[in-house]
């Protein structure tokens, strides 16, 4: 479970701002994409919702684990999200799904992260304290809910000197986390929230911290119509995503939405 406690240790632990199923997986991907190690490819977020559409990706207490491969060589990636009201995800047991895993897996990484799953499900099967997700209240209590499970499962299977270890790095991960705000700044800063009102015969506008974003997405053209048709834009190294619209009178919509920006 080396990939999910990277992913844990460098902040890729998100709460997902949509319940829909297919707007956390796209979430999820655009965080992928966004890994400083990540080596480019088109279709990622295409890949994971066309394995969806074949086959669920959910395992029962709450958790769902999607994936994508691919044929270029690296590291497996990993980026977490956390619904706290629940998505309907079509598990196998019925039951919302609140942990989304999302995994990218080389074509050489396959046993390992057929290792890695497997023993994330049994982990999830064995500890009750990764079945009862309604309990927790914020990312932190998420974060070191899962930091503790890594712990005992790696504890069951890696030698006793080994398994210190990792219990101590996760501890002190822990122990840090507490002094600093949840996501670390050097990834969050990819991360941008923003707000675009859409006017009949106007100019878009956008209200973000971000003086290249609001540049890049004022001057596009057929903003408005993509972000209604599709619910997200790609443009100058941003992807937009929308989290939820109001309309209002005459012909006006107000985009509350989140913004990835590429490594």
């Amino acid at each position: 479970m080396r990939s999910l406690l990277t992913a844990l240790q460098e902040g890729r632990l998100i709460e997902l701002p949509d319940s829909d199923k297919n707007k956390a997986l796209e979430y999820l991907a655009a965080i992928i994409e966004a890994i400083p190690d990540f080596t480019a490819e088109e279709g990622v977020t295409e890949n994971v919702l066309a394995r969806e559409q074949t086959h669920n990706t959910g395992i029962g207490k709450g958790w769902g684990c999607p994936h994508m491969r691919s044929h270029k060589d690296g590291d497996i990636l990993c980026a977490v999200g956390w619904s706290p009201n629940g998505i309907d995800y079509g598990a196998p047991d019925g039951q919302p799904v609140h942990i989304v895993v999302m995994y990218y897996v080389p074509d050489t990484q396959k046993n390992a992260y057929l290792k890695e799953i497997s023993s994330l499900a049994k982990a999830i099967m064995t500890q009750t304290d990764l079945q009862d997700l309604k309990s927790l209240d914020d990312l932190s209590d998420v974060r070191h809910r899962l930091l503790d499970a890594i712990t005992i499962a790696l504890e069951s299977t890696a030698p006793e000197a080994r398994a210190r270890m990792i219990q101590i790095e996760a501890r002190q991960t822990a122990a840090a986390e507490a002094e600093v705000p949840v996501h670390p700044a050097d990834f969050t800063k990819q991360i941008i929230p923003l707000q675009i009102l859409i006017a009949a015969g106007f100019r878009p506008i956008v209200l973000a911290q971000d003086r290249d974003l609001v540049t890049a997405l004022e001057s596009k053209e057929q903003l408005g119509t993509e972000l209604s048709q599709r619910g997200y834009v790609e443009h100058q190294g941003f992807r937009v995503f929308t989290h939820s619209s109001a309309t209002f009178q005459p012909d006006r919509t107000f985009y509350d939405c989140i913004a990835i920006k590429a490594s």
